[in-house]
């Protein structure tokens, strides 16, 4: 058992799905796919002499997640400069919020394998996205396409406890973002992004050690090695009688290390002061309210439901509530077919079309399959017309050509056979064909009967039905090798 515990709070940047930028009326464009500053203006790149202006579609989103996160909404909250220097950032200080954020003392729950755990929020503040840094060798290019997109920062309390929990607690906040509309959730192209800021105290301590702030993780593999190394790096230095020095760190991807960048800033170095050229930010009550009543099922909620409702188990439950266009899945291919259990059709979502889908990378949104045609498929097996087998035959052939279930059963002439004088020839056959086998079984090896099960399926092309083909097999092994008397 370690001697040290580590504390971890994390602060999460989410970029908002407006289609203008949070203080000008540039579009917001795919950073990856558009050419490089075709999405600028003279406010988003700082010029002399220019006024912002506040996104009020920025606003509602922010409120959205702030009323989600059980937050206190400020009725007033202020806009300030945060004064520093970097390439990406052409103002020389980024528009944000400081003394009077929009939200705070929040909280959030959310599954682990020993039930659900709450982390605090302290804040939910919005500000603008900076520029992006392309590093070649000897010098450096700079895209501000990406400047002034409208950015939120989510600031928890130190409430995690390790790897996994911080992970989960970042999976299920980005699922939240996902289901709000706030944000696509695509990892890949950074809208999403984490700093994690980790310490560690003794075990039993309620005093907090010094911490270090890990900048800019943008995948859940790289916050979960960048916090574990933190935290391998900050036990051998204190048990070797070191101490930690307050800074922040940056994430090496390919050496798998963290690197000292500076000195942890304190606020006072940021020479926090209010945006002179914003008003303050007024949020009547009438329009929060209206806003909370518009907040759709949220996961934890519809995990529940999906528990009760459905009998599901809370794993699968979860698995399906994970992402908003899943459980919209689910829930149709339910509605369109009531009479086929809905455990069935969940098994079969999350194993057999889910499989398919990673397969091919795509996700449910863009599945060949639609909910109806996909709930058809599972109430053929579970009414007997069809086998498993072929079930899966025909998730294939959707996928690939496209049709309907019925006009692939029949073409491909998929039926189940339950007719007991066609299938009672191809039993005797494989115990025909295998007498080494048999001999087996009558020595006492009766689990033989699975294997004897499946060379008759495969010999009926998957279409018999297992029950009529265990019936036969053993009418024909007691018939033709009866036990002795």
């Amino acid at each position: 058992m370690t001697e040290f515990e580590p504390v971890i709070g994390l602060e999460v940047h989410a970029e908002l799905l407006t289609r203008s930028k949070m203080f000008c009326g540039c579009a917001v464009v795919d950073s990856s796919l558009a050419a490089p500053n075709s999405s600028v203006c003279e406010i988003c790149t700082g010029m002399p002499g220019t006024l912002p202006v506040i996104n009020a579609r920025a606003v509602e989103y922010a409120l959205r997640v702030a009323l989600a996160l059980n937050c206190s909404v400020a009725e007033h909250s202020l806009f300030a400069r945060k004064n520093y220097f970097y390439p990406d950032l052409p103002k020389g200080f980024q528009i944000s919020q400081y003394e009077l954020p929009l939200a705070s003392n929040g909280w959030f729950e959310f599954e682990t394998e020993h039930g659900e755990q709450r982390v605090r929020i302290r804040r939910v503040h919005l500000e603008e996205d900076t520029g992006k840094l392309f590093h070649r060798e000897g010098y450096s290019l700079v895209d501000y396409n990406r400047s002034g997109i409208s950015l939120l920062e989510i600031v928890s309390e130190p409430d995690l406890y390790s790897i996994e929990q911080t992970k989960l607690y970042a999976l299920a906040l980005r699922s939240l973002l996902r289901y709000l509309g706030v944000n696509s959730g695509d990892m890949q192209k950074g809208v999403i992004r984490f700093e994690a800021n980790v310490s560690l105290r003794p075990q039993g301590s309620l005093e907090l050690g010094t911490r270090t702030e890990i900048k800019n993780l943008n995948s859940f593999r790289a916050l979960s090695r960048a916090v574990g190394y933190e935290i391998e790096r900050q036990e051998k230095l204190l048990s070797a009688g070191g101490q930690v020095e307050l800074a922040t760190v940056g994430w090496d991807e390919n050496r798998e290390i963290t690197l000292t960048q500076r000195s942890k800033e304190q606020a006072h170095d940021y020479r926090y002061f209010p945006e002179p050229d914003l008003p303050p930010l007024h949020i009547e009550r009438a329009w929060i309210e209206q806003i909370r009543s518009e907040l759709p099922e949220l996961p934890a909620a519809k995990r529940a439901r999906f528990m009760a409702e459905y009998r599901l188990s809370a794993y699968t439950a979860g698995v399906l509530t994970e992402e908003k266009e899943a459980a919209d899945y689910f829930e149709q291919a339910v509605k369109a077919e009531p009479k086929v259990p809905p455990d069935k059709l969940a098994n079969w979502l999350t194993v057999q079309l889910f499989g398919r889908l990673n397969s091919l990378g795509l996700q449910i949104a863009n599945s060949p399959i639609g909910p109806q045609a996909f709930a058809r498929v599972v109430a053929y097996m579970e009414s007997g017309q069809i086998t498993a087998t072929s079930g899966q035959l025909v998730l294939d052939e959707l996928f690939r050509s496209g049709g309907s279930p019925q006009a692939i059963v029949e073409a491909k002439n998929l039926a189940q056979l339950s007719d007991e004088n066609l299938i009672r020839p191809m039993v005797q056959r494989v115990l025909a064909e295998h007498p080494a086998q048999v001999s087996a079984y009558l020595a006492g090896k009766h689990a033989l009967v699975e294997w004897f099960l499946g060379q008759v399926m495969r010999a009926a092309g998957g279409r018999a039905d297992p029950a009529v083909v265990r019936a036969e097999l053993e009418s024909a092994l007691q018939e033709k090798y009866p036990p002795p008397q």
